[in-house]
């Protein structure tokens, strides 16, 4: 696999690929790698992994033969109140991938879950580390894709809401591997001129939220509102029912059923 990546690579910035079987977890084992050192531009992949992890603390489900899991380091000159702009570079760069190998519209979920009709096949996990001093150190960022269906299917709680990007019978050949040289490609892009957020148009146009009902899950309170509009920052405009407006910079929503 690693082979065919380094085929589709037409990265500008030096990358390390590191091609593996089943791990815990890229991101966990990345960022063990980043504490030791590693440079920017390493790349872990794996076929699986034991101990997939998600945002909110949750587990993604990673099994064998079937998904496209990457953890990709960055040791970025950002501010730490500017690594936010790096998920949304990153949930840009996996739509876009995903649109240029399989030829489907894909869309982004506020704020980095990449959906193909009507369901989730991509999920990002950005991670930050800090110095004593409170600076910037590493970000590693986790990127998992459903290729394939898996064998069996999927577990009963994801049945209604994982997707695939392909179709066994219809996927072009190194599906996985395209994919996975072209999110390198694009993020690259992306990441050496993030003062240009270059990026933003390409996430924005892709939001499929806008103009939608939604509810903001905060603290186990679930609060409906519509979602208005985006800002160059990535944060969400919401308006509740009382009429009230805020911009949210992170957190979980919902699309409230039509």
């Amino acid at each position: 696999m690693k082979h065919m990546i380094e085929k589709h690579l037409s990265c500008p910035m030096p990358l390390t690929l590191d091609v593996r079987g089943e791990v815990s977890s890229t991101n966990t084992l990345m960022k063990e790698l980043a504490a030791a050192g590693a440079p920017e531009g390493s790349v872990l992949i794996a076929e699986s992994q034991s101990a997939g992890r998600g945002r909110q603390g949750r587990s993604f489900f990673s099994p064998d033969g079937s998904g496209l899991y990457l953890s990709l380091l960055l040791r970025p000159r950002l501010s730490p109140e500017d690594t936010a702009a790096l998920t949304t570079a990153a949930a840009a760069a996996t739509a876009l991938a995903i649109e240029q190998v399989s030829g489907r519209s894909a869309g982004i979920k506020w704020v980095n879950d990449i959906w193909l009709e009507g369901k989730k096949v991509c999920g990002i996990l950005c991670e930050a580390a800090f110095t004593p001093a409170g600076g910037l150190d590493y970000v590693v960022a986790g990127i998992g894709v459903n290729i394939f269906a898996p064998e069996g299917g999927f577990p009963a709680e994801l049945s209604g809401i994982a997707g695939v990007v392909f179709d066994r019978s219809e996927a072009p050949q190194d599906a996985r591997s395209r994919i996975a040289a072209e999110i390198l490609n694009n993020f690259a892009r992306f990441y050496l001129n993030m003062e240009a957020r270059e990026y933003f148009p390409e996430y924005k146009k892709r939001c499929f939220l806008l103009g939608r009902e939604i509810n903001v899950l905060r603290g186990g309170e679930v609060i409906p509102a519509t979602a208005l509009d985006i800002n160059d920052e990535c944060h969400l405009l919401v308006r509740y029912r009382d009429g009230s407006e805020e911009y949210l910079r992170s957190g979980e929503v919902s699309i409230r059923p039509l």
